[in-house]
């Protein structure tokens, strides 16, 4: 396994300006990204309380049922003990999701071995999974390379609620079924079966997308010591109470600072991540596992449909007494994590960057600090037939992303079209058009007017040249077809569907290939956040 370091194009120009000018950002942010903030905000969460008795012990008793390792053991006792954490997130993707949920963990893990050293004091990492989110459509699908191709690959059993991924129960068979078939198009290799029966096992295991999330995730880095904690788990709702009461309270104002900090964000020139509404209260009802948006209205809080309204008493009280029916949403969520878990710095994409940078003037309405952001690792992670590939057309990942594959076989093709067989076409039409023209202008003198059957029949026989100097171009490409599929593998592997490698695939497409222990070997890279995109050569 080799690393490099590159740059690539940045398209998100917040994530730029957030590493090259912080001035334009430092309004939006509590702590900009160095040494400092993390000695800075470590001991301003060591001067505030949390309960870390509880915590552990909810979060120990959520993972419990999926194997704790000695060292998630470890890490556990550190939380009782009043250790900070590192926080990242997604959603429980079907194989743990596209790989970028994997980076997301791998940082994650990495950063808090980091500043373990650099601080001289233990920081535990911790995964927060989205299992209140209820977009399904999200999360059912994977993508496989098939003929050179990205193909998406989708669990299509459908729920006719909208219920959150921790309350969809999945059906086991057809499940197996769509992962059998993912592993047919990754090609059979001395891993494959073992990682099938694992796989296969644990979804026999679980009853939710969340449970099926969670089980693959432990297996994959149970030994790196990462804690898991669902957020739509029933004891962290309870832990949560206290807190739903505290958001419920401030709720009005939470609204407003959100949609000024936004307008603010979006004069910057960073548009709106989060299109906020003053009357928006921020917190979903959950009914039978659905959640259902709450806003303020006539002096209530309400869904769109006004299915379910309650006063403000009544909703604290749904708080105080069963804070399970209650979920966070874009805005909550962040001011949850931070009142419930000493959360050192967060762990995001950019997409969750640009949200945050609405949220400072609601941590303070609160009393409480913006963690330290710290934007996810990028990876590419190249094969050895792709490595291969890239020497004999000496070709850069940066090149790829620029498009310069696409181009090399445009140029390919054009080099190996049938000139002559082209020309020798061109000459028939020619010949073809002035025999027309010839005997209508014959017909013409015979005042016989057939000029619109003519050109009927003129039409059809160019149809026939048209699609004879198709099936040539297709007999020529033929001929070719090794180097086209080369070009098409590059960038199927490297720049799939014209986005990032991390977008698409998950992590088992390379596992399969390099073994059981590629999350391992990954984690034990000199990777550090930072704006450099890193190249992971197998």
């Amino acid at each position: 396994m080799k690393l490099e370091q590159i740059e690539i194009p940045v398209t998100n120009q917040l994530l730029n300006d957030y590493w090259s000018h912080w001035e334009k950002l430092n309004s939006f942010f509590q702590y900009e990204y160095n040494d400092y903030s993390f000695k800075s905000r470590y001991e301003y969460l060591k001067n505030r309380h949390y309960n870390s008795v509880e915590l552990s012990n909810v979060i120990r008793s959520y993972m419990e049922p999926y194997g704790i390792s000695q060292k998630q053991e470890g890490n556990l006792q550190s939380l009782h003990n009043g250790a900070v954490a590192i926080v990242g997130g997604q959603q429980a993707g079907i194989l743990t999701g596209p790989l970028y949920s994997v980076h997301k963990a791998i940082s994650v893990i990495l950063l808090a071995k980091q500043q373990s050293e650099k601080l001289g004091e233990k920081v535990v990492p911790l995964f927060w999974i989205a299992g209140e989110d209820h977009d399904i459509e999200e999360i059912n699908h994977t993508y496989t390379i098939v003929n050179e191709t990205p193909k998406k690959k989708v669990y299509d059993v459908r729920s006719r609620k909208k219920t959150m991924a921790s309350a969809t129960v999945i059906q086991k068979e057809q499940l197996k079924e769509l992962i059998e078939i993912i592993f047919e198009h990754y090609g059979e290799t001395e891993y494959t079966n073992d990682l099938l029966n694992m796989l296969q096992k644990h979804v026999e295991q679980s009853s939710t997308f969340t449970q099926f999330f969670t089980y693959t995730m432990n297996e994959l880095f149970k030994n790196e010591g990462l804690l898991m904690i669902d957020a739509a788990f029933t004891p962290f709702r309870k832990y949560e109470s206290s807190f739903f009461e505290k958001i419920i309270n401030h709720n009005e104002e939470i609204a407003k600072l959100v949609v000024e900090k936004e307008a603010l964000l979006n004069a910057a020139g960073y548009g709106k991540p989060i299109n906020a509404g003053i009357d928006n209260a921020n917190l979903f009802y959950v009914h039978e596992g659905e959640r259902f948006l709450l806003e303020r209205k006539n002096g209530q809080y309400q869904d769109a449909n006004g299915l379910y309204k309650f006063t403000e008493n009544h909703l604290l009280d749904i708080a105080s007494t069963s804070p399970e029916f209650l979920s966070n949403n874009v805005v909550t969520r962040p001011l949850m994590q931070e009142m419930t878990i000493p959360v050192l710095a967060f762990v995001g994409g950019p997409g969750e960057l640009a949200y945050w940078a609405t949220l400072k003037d609601a941590f303070h309405c609160l009393d409480l600090q913006m963690p330290i952001l710290a934007p996810r690792l990028n990876i590419t992670i190249v094969t050895r037939k792709v490595e291969q590939l890239l020497l004999n057309n000496n070709l850069t990942i940066p090149q790829i992303i620029n498009g310069k594959v696409t181009e090399m076989k445009e140029q390919f093709i054009e080099h190996v079209q049938d000139i002559d067989a082209k020309e020798q076409i061109a000459k028939i039409y020619e010949i073809l058009d002035a025999q027309y023209k010839e005997l209508g202008s014959y017909l013409s003198s015979q005042s016989i007017n057939l000029d619109v059957i003519i050109e009927k029949n003129k039409q059809y026989h160019q149809m026939q040249l048209q699609y004879l100097g198709k099936k040539i171009d297709q007999e020529v490409l033929i001929k070719h077809d090794k180097t086209l599929r080369q070009f098409n593998t590059i960038n199927a592997e490297i720049y799939p569907n014209e986005t990032l490698q991390e977008r698409v695939y998950n992590p088992f497409q390379y596992i399969n290939i390099y073994g059981p222990t590629l999350i391992k070997e990954l984690c034990g890279l000199p990777m550090s956040i930072s704006n450099n995109h890193f190249v992971v050569y197998l």
